[in-house]
């Protein structure tokens, strides 16, 4: 609904493109669920078990919100109770996601994990697209509060699942104080070898994607396609794609190695958006239209699959749940960056320039991987540094370090905002050049939401920039608090 449905509804309800961009902020608590994950892993409900109270709890708080979204969805001059309500059900989607993919690692024997992954993602993939484009499609014979109660009621058999779901065989001794649960995760997986080269595969891999993914059905909408056109092609022909691209990406790396794998999809990526360029320049025309989503999702699942059992690899099982979420935060952090941007981008250059900028963001992330995976490699590995011996920071040296992080990362997210205002106001008055002063004032000093939300949005990742350099230095520097780095004997 979030990701698909709800930018569709608003962009034919006649709203900007551009706050339909910052509709994408409602992604922000799948990029930050690893805040609050080690508080679900620590503090268990008293009923249903240790996963299962949890997941109840939270499927609950989605079938009433879903419902609060049928009461607000007949308003579309009201945008901002819209982005508010989608928030929150994001915030109750993510903590249920935390707690089923913690329960899937307690639950799984090794033998089923590899089919498992597969399925998990191709089925996560089949519900995304059937709950969003199918919700487009009713759309031309219900009305949108129709749709969102039939959604909210499909809740009600999964908390019958979850009720009658086993527990786990074998008890996994959880951390014994919220300390340890939120700092050792982090630990562990900044000891590991070029923790910080992964760090910025992960970061980039998908990042071409992400962007192409922000404004599609809005894109769709733009370029005359009508509710049943895009429906099918959200659902059938995305689903069907999608689940021959993930289950092949999965396979394939057993079979070609997770190395050859990653190389091979994360070519594939850079060129898949090159569908959407020609449907952006041709009159209707659905067969291109299926055609190039077909393609691009065909791509995108080919590069989940490799992707997902990259993450299965690096997680540690004592940790799963709140490294895990770590992983996967990151992961979608470029999709909570990117899209707010791509709806200024998009009104600054138009979609054809946009999606060939798409292609080009595929670049760095193959260049990261070659740091960790070089070009033949067949199965990377995973190594933990042994320790070092270093002088531990001070309070005022971590905090010095954490704000100059703080401070770069707001620098480039408002340098990116202001060459997103030069190059609209070039478009708008092509005799002016490229002028980044004036639009770094208007966000410095915001009159509008729009350059409002910028300046919010580049102080939220100048903070997150400032506390992962804190958590980089404090864990190379020995600032652990005594605790240990290890796992029980049960990392992968």
């Amino acid at each position: 609904m979030i990701w698909i449905a709800v930018p569709d509804w608003m962009r034919s309800a006649g709203v900007d493109i551009r706050i339909v961009g910052l509709v994408t902020l409602a992604h922000a608590p799948w990029t930050f669920k690893m805040l609050w994950s080690p508080f679900m892993d620590r503090y268990p409900i008293p009923w249903l078990g240790r996963r299962r109270g949890w997941i109840a709890i939270c499927q609950i708080a989605l079938t009433v919100l879903t419902l609060a979204l049928a009461g607000v969805s007949q308003h579309p001059d009201a945008p901002w109770v819209i982005i508010a309500v989608c928030l929150a059900i994001a915030f109750a989607a993510a903590s249920q996601d935390i707690v089923i993919d913690a329960y899937a690692v307690d639950i799984l024997h090794p033998e089923e994990q590899g089919v498992a992954v597969g399925a998990r993602t191709a089925v996560y993939r089949v519900a995304m697209f059937v709950s969003g484009g199918l919700a487009i499609t009713l759309v031309r014979w219900f009305t949108w509060p129709q749709v969102c109660v039939a959604l909210a009621l499909l809740y009600l058999p999964t908390l019958y699942v979850t009720w009658v779901a086993p527990e786990a065989e074998r008890r996994i001794r959880a951390p014994s104080t919220l300390r340890e649960a939120m700092w050792l995760p982090f630990l562990g997986f900044l000891s590991r070898h070029r923790a910080l080269e992964i760090l910025g595969f992960v970061l980039l891999y998908k990042l071409a994607d992400n962007l192409a993914e922000a404004l599609l059905r809005p894109f769709l909408f733009d370029m005359g396609y009508d509710n049943l056109d895009r429906g099918i092609g959200l659902t059938t022909v995305g689903t069907i794609s999608t689940l021959v691209g993930t289950f092949a990406g999965g396979t394939l790396t057993a079979v070609w190695g997770l190395g050859h794998c990653l190389w091979i999809f994360g070519f594939l990526q850079i060129f898949s958006n090159i569908g959407y360029i020609l449907l952006a320049q041709s009159a209707v025309n659905l067969p291109l239209m299926y055609g190039a989503m077909g393609f691009e999702n065909v791509i995108k699942g080919l590069g989940m699959g490799a992707f997902g059992v990259l993450l299965l690899r690096m997680t540690q099982k004592r940790f799963s749940a709140t490294q895990y979420a770590l992983f996967s935060s990151m992961f979608a952090l470029p999709r909570l960056v990117t899209g707010p941007v791509t709806g200024f981008l998009v009104h600054a250059v138009g979609w054809t320039p946009f999606f060939w900028f798409t292609m080009v963001m595929g670049i760095p992330g193959m260049v990261m991987l070659a740091r960790f995976v070089p070009l033949g490699t067949r199965e990377p590995e995973f190594t933990v540094e042994p320790p070092r011996t270093r002088e531990p920071l001070t309070t005022g040296g971590l905090v010095g370090r954490a704000f100059v992080g703080g401070a770069a990362g707001m620098a480039v997210a408002l340098f990116i905002m202001a060459a997103i205002g030069a190059l609209e106001s070039m478009g708008s008055n092509p005799g002016t050049g490229f002028d980044l002063v004036q639009p770094m004032l208007r966000i410095l000093n915001p009159h509008d939401v729009a350059t409002t939300m910028q300046l919010i949005g580049s102080t939220a990742f100048g903070a997150i920039c400032g506390l992962f350099a804190a958590a980089v230095f404090a864990a190379r520097h020995g600032m652990t608090g005594g605790l240990e780095a290890t796992d029980g004997g049960e990392s992968r």
